[in-house]
């Protein structure tokens, strides 16, 4: 059997976790410097619509007493991280599926004690971490995602947990399910199957596979095997990223050559973070720049840079993508986005050494130093020449502690 584990209203309930007071209160949470609505719980919902641009919307905010938060993805990040460690403790095969979901097997547990056991699992996280999940079971991965939507819809009758077991329970939560709400059917495709009579998951199963097919692909007629309970979709195993991208949209539209090429080495330093990470190198940069879609003046350019060798050096990486931006910057534009992406990424191991010209030994030990470092104090410590010593902080006005990741910043007590 699988189940997923869904983590409800994620950014808002960790808030909530450290913040009594905005339990039952409408919350929104709001993307980088401060942008637009990322998340909403559900007490939010009625009144403002997911991507929401937050400057359009707070009269909104305060009419309907709508608490605002900024993104704190390391609190996010470090409780995430919680509960699927809690998770590990009960299945022996785990697949993190984003930051709020995981799907887990229940094969060593017997179907009589499967609804027990989850609602074990669901209660032990809500009381260790504090944040409120949904969990559905079936005997594929595309019937737990619906399981996990009646669970999370009709959380009250089903105690937060739904388990599909026979045809009969999988006929009629197909039959609730709305084409559209289907795991792996999209807008486009939903179109397409309600234009043929398709207006919910069982209709789609009663489709015919030559029909399934040839209008969607094997995909599609997996998907529909799956919906039966036939598992065709198994757990995938993480592979490393094909294309690594840093990009940020700035808090002020930047005219100078100086502060942008201060940015692009911070993108591409972090970019030769990630390769780090995952012990792989890349051989081609792509840089670009952008003006707001709303500047008088209107200017999109980007260029591919070729390395002369794959890399994971930060120093390396830096120097290539300011070669990049020196093509790309002319003065007079007023530029409000910026990115590096480091592409053609291969296995550290199976590096090419050239004899005529090669990534100089120093800079591995050099850049195993700033990592440890950086790691060990969790800030950029150690930075590369060409960034600012200064840390840029983004607009984030409604930013709460990062309780559980720095000292400095944890909840104190007074016990008198």
């Amino acid at each position: 059997m699988y189940a997923i584990l869904d983590c409800n209203s994620f950014y808002a309930s960790c808030e909530r976790v450290f913040n009594p007071l905005l339990k039952n209160k409408p919350v929104v949470v709001l993307s980088n410097n401060d942008g637009c609505v990322i998340a909403r719980s559900n007490e939010a919902k009625p009144f403002i619509p997911m991507g929401a641009e937050a400057y359009k919307f707070e009269r909104d905010f305060r009419k309907n007493g709508i608490h605002v938060c900024s993104s704190n993805y390391s609190l996010y990040g470090d409780l995430s991280s919680r509960v699927m460690n809690i998770l590990q403790q009960f299945s022996p095969s785990i697949e993190i599926y984003s930051i709020d979901e995981a799907f887990f097997k229940l094969d060593h547990i017997e179907i009589n004690d499967l609804n027990q056991y989850v609602i074990e699992i669901k209660q032990t996280i809500e009381k260790w971490v504090g944040v409120s999940v949904s969990i559905g079971v079936a005997p594929t991965k595309s019937l737990a995602k619906v399981a996990n939507k009646i669970a999370k819809k009709f959380d009250i009758k089903t105690r937060g947990v739904f388990t599909i077991i026979d045809n009969n329970q999988r006929d009629k939560a197909l039959k609730w399910t709305k084409i559209e709400q289907i795991w792996g059917i999209g807008r486009s495709i939903s179109k397409k199957l309600k234009a043929n009579g398709v207006y919910n998951g069982y209709d789609f199963v009663k489709l015919p596979d030559e029909f399934v097919r040839k209008q969607f692909s094997v995909v599609g007629l997996r998907l529909k095997k799956d919906l039966l309970g036939e598992p065709t979709i198994g757990f995938e195993t993480l592979q490393p990223k094909k294309n690594i991208a840093t990009t940020r949209t700035f808090q002020y539209a930047l005219m100078e050559y100086e502060p942008i090429r201060e940015r692009l080495a911070t993108f591409a330093n972090a970019c030769a973070e990630k390769l780090r990470t995952q012990k792989s190198e890349c051989r081609f940069l792509y840089v670009f720049l952008k003006t707001s879609k709303y500047a008088d003046q209107k200017r999109s350019v980007g260029t591919v840079v070729l390395l002369p060798y794959t890399t994971n050096s930060s120093i390396t990486i830096c120097k290539y993508a300011i070669i990049g931006l020196n093509k790309l910057f002319k003065k007079g534009y007023r530029y409000k986005k910026a990115g590096v992406v480091v592409m053609e990424i291969k296995p550290e191991k199976t590096h090419q050494f050239s004899l005529f010209e090669d990534e100089k030994p120093k800079h591995k030990a050099i850049m195993k130093v700033v990592d440890t470092l950086n790691l060990k104090y969790r800030k950029p410590k150690l930075k590369i020449a060409n960034q600012d010593y200064k840390t840029w902080k983004m607009k984030q006005e409604h930013l709460s502690p990062r309780y559980t990741t720095v000292l400095s910043e944890i909840m104190e007590v007074n016990c008198n």
